[in-house]
C-alpha cells in the first residue's frame, strides 16, 4: 500500500533535473545504445537473462515491463539468433530465456563498453569528486530500490508467504543460542493472520519476497505484530520501519489504541529498531518462551515520516528484525 505524501514541488523539479541529466550523459536516448544496433531496452535484457537464461516472467517482474513489451524484444533478439526462448519441460506455460553463443559475444561486448562509459563519467573529476559520485550514486540506488519494494496483504498459506516463514524458522535456529522449534513457539495459527482476525503482509522486490509481517487483531485485546522478518539482501531498504508503519497505521484503522510485539534478546537491532519507533518495554504480556523483551505503543493514527537520517536507519536495520 502505498503511503500518503505531500508533493513538494522543488522534489519533485530536483528528480526530473535528476533524470534529465541521466538519460542524456548515459546515451539512453540514442537507438543504438553504446555504439551497437540495438536500443537499451533490448541490450538490458540482454544483461538480466545472464549466463543462466532467465524465467520470462522473472525478466518482466525484474524490469516492470509489460508482457507484450518483453515478447516484442525477445523476438527481436531471437531473429537475431541472440537469444533461444523455449518452454520448461516440466511445465510448458513457463518459458525461459536463454542466450546463445552469439549472445554471450554480444553481452561481452556490452560489457566492456559499459565499463568504458562508467569510466568516462569518473575520468574528468578528481579522486575526491570520484568517491563522492560513487557514494551519491550508491544510495540513490539504495532508495530507489526501496522505493520499487511493494507490501500486499495476502493469506498466510499463499507460497510468498509460506517462503518468508520457512526463511525465519529457519534464521531464528540459526541466530538463538538455543535454537528455534516453531511447535515450541506461541506463533499464531494461519487463521489468525486472516481478516476479520488479522492481516499478513509480503513485502517483494521485483516480484521476489522479501519480507514479511503479522498483526493479530483479537477481539477486545491489543494488536500483537507477529512473524516479522526481512530477507538478508534487502536489510538496509528500511523494510523493518515501513512493516511497522504499516501494522500500525492498518491496527489504528481496525479502532486499536495499543500495539504489541515481544522478541529475543539476541536480536540487538530489532530492540534498538523498536525503541526508535517509539515502542515502550513493558511487563510480559504472554508466555513465548523464545521472548526475553516485551512491547508495548499507544496508537492513534497514521505515522508521521521518520525524520531519522538514512545512515541511522541502515544501522538500525543491519539485523533481522524478529517479532
Amino acid at each position: 500500500m502505498a503511503r500518503r505524501m505531500t508533493t513538494d514541488p522543488a522534489q519533485i523539479d530536483q528528480v526530473r533535473r535528476f533524470n534529465r541529466t541521466v538519460t542524456e550523459r548515459v546515451g539512453v536516448l540514442h537507438d543504438h545504445y553504446l555504439g551497437r544496433d540495438r536500443p537499451i531496452g533490448e541490450a538490458r535484457l540482454l544483461w538480466e537473462i545472464g549466463e543462466d537464461g532467465r524465467d520470462v516472467r522473472r525478466l518482466r517482474e525484474r524490469l516492470g515491463l509489460d508482457s507484450g513489451y518483453v515478447s516484442r524484444l525477445l523476438r527481436s533478439l531471437e531473429a537475431e539468433g541472440l537469444v533461444k526462448v523455449e518452454p520448461q519441460p516440466r511445465d510448458r506455460r513457463v518459458r525461459t530465456a536463454r542466450l546463445t553463443a552469439a549472445g554471450r559475444a554480444e553481452r561481452a561486448v556490452l560489457d566492456g563498453r559499459s565499463d568504458e562509459l562508467a569510466g568516462s563519467l569518473l575520468a574528468p573529476l578528481n579522486t575526491a569528486q570520484r568517491a563522492r559520485l560513487v557514494a551519491a550514486m550508491a544510495e540513490v540506488d539504495r532508495l530507489l530500490t526501496a522505493a520499487t519494494v511493494t507490501l500486499d496483504a495476502v493469506d498466510p498459506d499463499h507460497p510468498d508467504a509460506r517462503h518468508c516463514l520457512r526463511s525465519y524458522s529457519t534464521e531464528l535456529q540459526e541466530r538463538f543460542d538455543t535454537g528455534f522449534d516453531a511447535a515450541r513457539s506461541l506463533l499464531p495459527d494461519p487463521g489468525e493472520l486472516r481478516p476479520p482476525h488479522g492481516l499478513f503482509l509480503v513485502a517483494r522486490l521485483h516480484g521476489e519476497p522479501v519480507g514479511c509481517a503479522g498483526l493479530k487483531l483479537p477481539p477486545g485485546a491489543p494488536a500483537e505484530i507477529k512473524r516479522m522478518w526481512v530477507a538478508p539482501h534487502a536489510r538496509r531498504l528500511g523494510l523493518g520501519r515501513r512493516f511497522l508503519t504499516e501494522l500500525e497505521e492498518r491496527a489504528a484503522r481496525h479502532g486499536r489504541d495499543v500495539l504489541r510485539l515481544d522478541t529475543n534478546k539476541a536480536l540487538d537491532a530489532a530492540l534498538g529498531l523498536y525503541r526508535s519507533a517509539g515502542f515502550q518495554e513493558v511487563a510480559a504480556f504472554n508466555d513465548e518462551p523464545y521472548a526475553h523483551h516485551w512491547f508495548e505503543k499507544r496508537i492513534t493514527g497514521p505515522l508521521p515520516d521518520s525524520a531519522e537520517s538514512p545512515e541511522s536507519a541502515e544501522s538500525a536495520e543491519s539485523e533481522v528484525p524478529w517479532a
